[in-house]
């Protein structure tokens, strides 16, 4: 082996290469997003995905050797989750004048969101397994995996459709609310939360912290919504 390979192997049983490679990457696409005045085709989410897949197929990495680098950055997730407790009690007096609303949103929003993903996919003939692997396609992703496998769904399948989710919602959402007219941050962040989940709420923060503190709500109050309503309603039809 030469010189090059014998480093190569180091640094690639390295934890510390993949966990500095997934911040530099994410930090450059944050810096390319904000330059492009938060264009969402440039989400940097996204961006970071697909680099970082092609870093691993095009160095035939495996995710487990990536994920004893990333795990340190996943372990961040939770928190950050217990951290969006600081926008909703910044706005707990707006949010608690709303409940009636944010009630009947949320539960509008969770059946809609599993009822048109089953009815899409029923009438284009897909499988059933991968039916029920798309139901659960607009919760986080702990609770979406665990629904699915509970269902009889792939658990893999549907990690990957609620981050395609999360990343089309926060892309398109803005934009969608923009194009129909509703100008209030609340119902942004309602919006964003419910159907995409953590990166939805991520781009709520961004917009301002009314949208983010419910985006958070109803990121946290959908999981909660769904867990309940999805058996019940798979059960049904």
């Amino acid at each position: 082996m030469t010189e090059q390979q014998n480093v190569w192997v180091y640094l690639s049983s390295n934890p510390l290469l993949h966990l500095t490679m997934t911040m530099a990457v994410f930090a450059l696409a944050n810096k390319i997003y904000k330059k492009a005045n938060f264009n969402p085709l440039l989400n940097p989410v996204l961006i970071s995905i697909m680099v970082i897949v092609s870093f691993l197929l095009l160095s035939n990495t495996s995710y487990d050797t990536y994920f004893t680098g990333a795990q340190f950055i996943h372990f961040l997730l939770g928190p950050a989750t217990v951290a969006l407790a600081i926008p909703l009690y910044k706005q707990f007096n707006r949010i608690k004048q709303s409940a009636g609303a944010i009630v009947a949103s949320l539960l509008i929003g969770s059946s809609t969101a599993a009822v048109s993903a089953i009815g899409i996919a029923w009438l284009l003939d897909a499988k059933l397994l991968s039916i029920v692997s798309l139901a659960p396609k607009s919760i986080t992703a702990p609770v979406a995996m665990g629904i699915s496998e509970q269902l009889g769904g792939l658990a893999s399948l549907t990690a990957v459709l609620v981050i395609l989710t999360g990343i089309l919602g926060a892309m398109l959402g803005p934009w969608i609310v923009k194009l129909i007219k509703i100008k209030d941050n609340a119902a942004l962040g309602m919006a964003l939360g419910t159907a995409s989940h953590g990166i939805g709420t991520a781009r709520a923060l961004q917009v301002n912290d009314v949208a983010g503190a419910f985006s958070g709500l109803a990121m946290g109050l959908n999981a909660l919504a769904t867990a309940i309503l999805l058996p019940l309603l798979w059960q049904l039809f």
